[in-house]
This record gives C-alpha cells, structure tokens and sequence, in this order.
C-alpha cells in the first residue's frame, strides 16, 4: 500500500497540519481558509473541539451560518467515524467542487488508548482523499501536545504550517504511521470468554449482553454494544475462518469486547467509507465504528482482533 498526497488546490488533494500556538494564531491560521474558501464559492466544513468551535463561530460572525461546523468531541470521540461521517459526508455531496475542511481529530486530552486510532486515521486521509479535490486542515495545538505527537503530525501530513509560513514535511511518511498504529492492542488480566461458529453465533450475542448487562453498561447502550459484537462475530464467520474467540472486560470506566479470529484485514479502509447505497451488504464494520466510542484493530501473523470501547 502506497499513500501519497498529490496535487494543489486548484486540482486535488492537499492535506497541511498547522501547528499554531494559542488562540490568535489558531485563528489566524483557520480563519483565512475559511473565508477564501467561502469568497471563491467553495463548500466548507469545520470539525473541531467544542472550545476551537467556539472561537471560530464568534469570529466569523455571519459568516459561520454558512459553514458546516461540526463538534468533533461529539462526531469525532471514536477517531475511526471521522472520515466516513465527517470527512466524506462533507466532501461526497459536492464531488464536482473543490471542497475546503479544517478537521482537528488530536487535543490534548485525548487517551493514550485512543491516540493510536487519531494517528491512523490521519495517516489514512492521504489514502482515502488521493486525487479529490479537498483541502483538509488539520489544527495541532503546539503548545499542548506532546512533542512526540507534533512529530506523528509531520510523518502524516505533507506539509506544514507554522507561523504563517508553509514548508514541506521532510518526515512525510504516512505508510510507516498506519504500521505503527497497527499494534497489539491492551489485554486485560482477566475477562469473560466465549467461542464461537456459526451455530454459536446467537449464544455469542446472548454471551455479550449478559457480560455488558454485569458490568452496568447503560440500558440506552446495551443494544448498541451487544449489535456491535454480533456484527464482528458475523464477521469471524464470514471471513475470519468460521469461527473466533469473544471476550467482555471492563477497564478504567469503559466496557471492552473483543472479537479475535484468523482473518486478515488486507484494505485498511474498511468501515471507514461511506456507504454504496446501491449495495445491501458491506456495512458491518462502518456501523460498528458509529455504535463504539472506540474502536481499535490489529492484524498481525495469527489473525485479526478487534476491540470496542464504551463508556459505562
């Protein structure tokens, strides 16, 4: 798989971090590209923090009623909905236009358990947008982020903006930061577990919500956590050999499933582009990264195993 970033404004796709330094350079920064955007005609989308969101609406006045703006706490607290709900649900509907974003997927206060799927995510918008004509800025708060994290944001992004001044990233290198996001993922010390195939896959889901229901998972989210599991056990089936291992744990607050099977995840795309509404299947994984508010996978020699994360 190569990801590359190709073109100008003008034609394709451009993908720029800026990495700006309080609140007058965030606006200084975001602001111009919203309002050129807007005087050369062009659909405009913001997804952001709440905070930033705010900022933004107020500066822009009038203006922002014109604007798609979206808080990305909300429409973005599981990373991998972004670019199927966000990204593409702004782009998709004008694919004749030059289409302008700011998407800001990383602040300080997201979780080290969520910072591998922010990273991917962002490595992965090379892929899903090469050739588009979208422009996609994506703010990084310099001053709150971990160097390291300002870092990933030169290897995803092929160039930078900082202080006004536009530069190309040397570090640009997205493959090598969809690998590194491909990582084994947390275990826990102890947790319930269930086998399944095909003629187990009903006892699977009964498994799920018995486990969700003990741990006081929500009512409101009961369903959405036991739809989710059976949707990737569905998957173990299908794809995954026939069969897979289901395990139910709780960590730090959240309500963990884990699906792990023989399969081998080969288009790291998947569940992340909108759907073909031509087509009726094709729609598992996209709705299990809506349900969740995580969801991280890896893909290593022995199989595949997923993990899905809410909140108690």
């Amino acid at each position: 798989m190569t990801i590359v970033a190709d073109g100008r404004p003008d034609g394709s796709f451009v993908h720029p971090a800026l990495l700006y330094s309080g609140v007058q350079d965030y606006l200084a920064g975001t602001v111009p590209f919203v309002l050129e955007g807007l005087a050369a005609g062009d659909p405009v989308a913001v997804s952001v923090p709440r905070p930033n969101l705010d900022l933004l609406r107020a500066e822009l006045g009038s203006a922002a009623e014109r604007v798609r703006m979206l808080d990305m706490g909300e429409v973005g607290r599981n990373p991998g909905r972004i670019l199927a709900e966000v990204l593409h649900a702004a782009a998709d509907e004008h694919p004749d236009r030059h289409v302008r974003i700011i998407g800001e997927p990383i602040w300080p206060g997201r979780t080290e358990l969520e910072y591998p799927a922010c990273l991917q995510h962002e490595a992965l918008i090379n892929l899903a947008f090469r050739g588009r004509r979208v422009t996609i800025l994506c703010p990084y708060d310099a001053d709150g982020l971990d160097p390291a994290v300002l870092a990933d944001a030169a290897q995803t992004h092929p160039e930078l903006i900082e202080r006004g001044t536009t530069r190309s990233s040397d570090a640009y290198a997205p493959d090598q930061a969809v690998a590194r996001s491909n990582s084994p993922l947390p275990q826990p010390k102890s947790a319930a577990v269930f086998a399944f195939d095909a003629a187990r896959l009903s006892a699977a889901r009964h498994f799920a919500r018995s486990e969700a229901q003990r741990a006081g998972l929500d009512e409101l989210r009961l369903d959405d956590f036991v739809l989710a599991m059976g949707e990737l056990a569905a998957n173990s089936i299908r794809h995954g050999g026939g069969h897979g291992t289901l395990q139910v744990w709780t960590d730090d607050g959240l309500v963990v499933g884990e699906v792990r099977d023989n399969g081998r995840l080969g288009d790291p795309l998947v569940g992340r582009r909108r759907p073909d509404h031509a087509r009726l299947n094709g729609r598992g994984l996209l709705m299990v990264h809506h349900l969740a508010d995580l969801v991280r996978t890896y893909t290593g020699p022995e199989g595949t195993t997923t993990q899905v994360y809410l909140q108690l």
